[in-house]
């Protein structure tokens, strides 16, 4: 497993961690992907399984960075602080590493919010502060309005079909010390390929599907690691995919320690534009 560092931090954090949305796998595919080197486990309060996270690292806390969101619904002052107490308690930890910002919200001051984040930062509850679905002007106006404390990371969807924040987001990001998360790098399971390491046949075949295959017959892997590849070997960007099974978190670790060739990046971004 290739490692990060974490924003402008000291934290290095694996390429591909571990993510939760939807998760129903236990403790077993997230104990493997941390034997693995995957061990940044992401949740939230929204995908309630943050007590499902708290069982699998029992007993191997110190091995696990975890990260976790603060609703968009939740962001006035003490409400931040009561959502980090509570996911404290269904983690069953004294601290979280990475505390995020889930949603951006128009009606809550995000000075009166990263005052919040600020604090947890100050009385130990939270390491490092993140944001997820921020703009540049709204990474901007947060970093702002909390000065003190870096903004070391952005969650945002990012995959080979949706690349639109390389316009912007990302660029800002690379300037800025910020490290990009990617969420459903695998396009929620679009791009993850059958057991056989092809496209799924309910895509389609059509020439973007081919040239995946094609790409993985070359290399040797699945489509599903190319696909993951192609994101995570990116300066300061890591990828989180969700699985439930021991064997496809095993497949998403051996996405990382290799590098696709520059000819079959620039096949894949001519196949799949921004």
């Amino acid at each position: 497993m290739n490692y990060k560092r974490l924003g402008a931090s000291a934290l290095m954090v694996p390429e591909i961690g571990l993510g939760t949305w939807r998760y129903t796998g236990g403790p077993e595919p997230l104990r493997r992907g941390v034997e693995l080197g995957a061990n940044l486990i992401d949740t939230a309060e929204m995908y309630r399984t943050e007590a499902a996270v708290g069982e699998a690292i029992a007993g191997i806390r110190d091995k696990v960075i975890v990260a976790t969101k603060v609703l968009g619904s939740n962001l006035r002052y003490d409400e931040v602080l009561k959502a980090a107490e509570k996911s404290l308690r269904l983690l069953a930890v004294d601290k979280i590493d990475l505390y995020q910002i889930h949603w951006p919200n128009p009606r809550v001051p995000i000075a009166e919010t990263m005052r919040a984040m600020d604090r947890l930062v100050s009385d130990g509850s939270v390491e490092h502060v993140g944001v997820s679905n921020f703009s540049v002007d709204e990474m901007r106006e947060a970093q702002a309005a909390m000065p003190n404390v870096p903004i070391v990371s952005n969650q945002i969807l990012y995959n080979l079909r949706r690349r639109s924040a390389e316009r912007d987001v990302i660029p800002y990001c690379r300037r800025n010390d910020i490290t990009v998360i990617a969420y459903s790098p695998l396009h929620e399971g679009a791009l993850a390929g059958d057991r056989g390491g092809r496209i799924r046949r309910a895509l389609g075949r059509n020439r973007d599907n081919e040239v995946l295959e094609e790409i993985a017959g070359e290399v040797g892997k699945t489509v599903a690691q190319i696909a993951l590849n192609w994101v995570a070997d990116q300066e300061g960007v890591i990828a989180i995919p969700k699985s439930n099974s021991v064997d496809r978190t095993e497949a998403n670790c051996a996405a990382s320690g290799w590098s696709l060739t520059t000819d079959q990046r620039g096949a894949l971004e001519r196949t799949f534009p921004i």
